[in-house]
């Protein structure tokens, strides 16, 4: 039996199918009520400029209803060491500032701030990238040892997945379901190296992100807002700093950046892209991948359902490469050749002039 149908038949998957179907519960449960509370602390979305994608108010505090479903099943199934509790605080903090963000509409800079502080309180706890292996292979050195650079290394890497799934929140259902098939890629993950903890942790992600999903597809009843996309995004690059760069091999370089492949294309672009014109990187625009979709003649729900096809390319380029082997290795190879075939035409050729006009549905806001 493969690696993979090992980990399928483990007595530990119940355990891990637990987590994930208690909060999918709790989040599904708590969505109504966080729709009621968004509205009565007035964080709703009135569209206002061209990059909104939707057409009427609806409330976007619906981040909390993740944070609430994960929250509960970690706190049930997960043992809490002094990494987990700084992560979870660290959380908090960025719920906190996703709330505040939702309802006043924060300046960037105080935003971009906050978030250091938030990744700080988990590098503090622990939860650092001390080990990375080394890229080329051929390299009489296996391994990097960071020293004192992994504080800043692991910082930079939260803030930056942190802030690329906040980015790519901009249609219905997207960063909700994005985000659910890159946790269901670190779990799997997870469970083929041996983390289970971080594998409980993953499917209370996934679950979460799943209850929430049915009030979030198009057309949205509510939006996850700041409040869940950074929040999403925060989890998942704090505990892959454990779950996957702390694997001795080749795969714990490449493997976090498959998993997280979409978002940090699209924010990796959208740097370049403003430097190149001019602008901040922080300054908003409409020439994120969802956008560039829309403008050529995708509806919302098909700009989605394309997000969401290369989102599961990559994460199963990262399972395969992480179960190894040489017939998995082509397998690899041949679905990173189409993953970045649709990269390369939505990415680079974008759309054509007559292709490009307005649409929409849900709201993207960069920091």
């Amino acid at each position: 039996m493969n690696d993979i149908g090992k980990v399928l038949v483990s007595q530990d998957i119940w355990y891990v199918l637990l987590a994930l179907v208690a909060a999918a519960v709790v989040s599904c449960a708590a969505t109504p009520v966080v729709k009621v509370l968004s509205v009565k602390f007035g964080a709703v979305d009135v569209p206002k400029d061209g990059r909104r994608m939707h057409d009427h108010p609806i409330p976007r505090m619906g981040g909390l209803a993740i944070f609430f479903g994960f929250l509960a099943a970690v706190l049930v199934f997960v043992p809490l060491n002094a990494e987990k509790k700084g992560m979870l605080l660290g959380a908090v903090i960025i719920v906190v500032l996703g709330v505040l963000d939702d309802k006043y509409a924060l300046p960037a800079k105080p935003k971009f701030l906050v978030q250091i502080v938030a990744a700080l309180v988990a590098v503090l706890s622990g939860n650092v990238i001390d080990v990375l292996s080394n890229p080329n292979i051929f390299s009489a050195n296996p391994e990097w040892q960071l020293g004192w650079l992994g504080y800043p290394v692991t910082v930079i890497w939260i803030v930056a997945i942190t802030n690329a799934v906040n980015l790519i929140d901009g249609l219905d259902g997207l960063a909700c379901g994005v985000s659910t098939i890159s946790s269901a890629t670190m779990l799997i993950i997870a469970r083929l190296v041996s983390e289970l903890d971080v594998a409980v942790m993953m499917a209370a992600l996934v679950g979460a992100c799943i209850g929430f999903l049915p009030y979030n597809f198009n057309p949205a009843k509510i939006f996850m807002g700041d409040t869940g996309s950074t929040f999403l995004g925060y989890i998942m690059a704090t505990v892959s700093v454990n779950g996957m760069f702390k694997q001795y091999t080749f795969i714990s370089f490449v493997v976090p950046f498959l998993m997280l492949g979409l978002p940090i294309f699209d924010v990796c672009f959208a740097v370049v892209r403003r430097v190149s014109h001019g602008q901040s990187p922080m300054q908003p625009d409409r020439g994120h991948v969802h956008h560039r979709l829309i403008d050529m003649g995708f509806s919302q729900k098909q700009a989605v359902g394309v997000l969401y096809v290369i989102s599961a390319i990559l994460g199963l380029s990262a399972v395969v490469l992480t179960a190894g082997g040489a017939a998995r290795a082509m397998l690899f190879l041949a679905a990173m050749g189409v993953a970045v075939a649709v990269a390369w035409r939505v990415f680079l050729v974008g759309p054509s002039e007559e292709d490009k006009g307005g649409s929409g549905e849900e709201d993207e806001r960069d920091g």
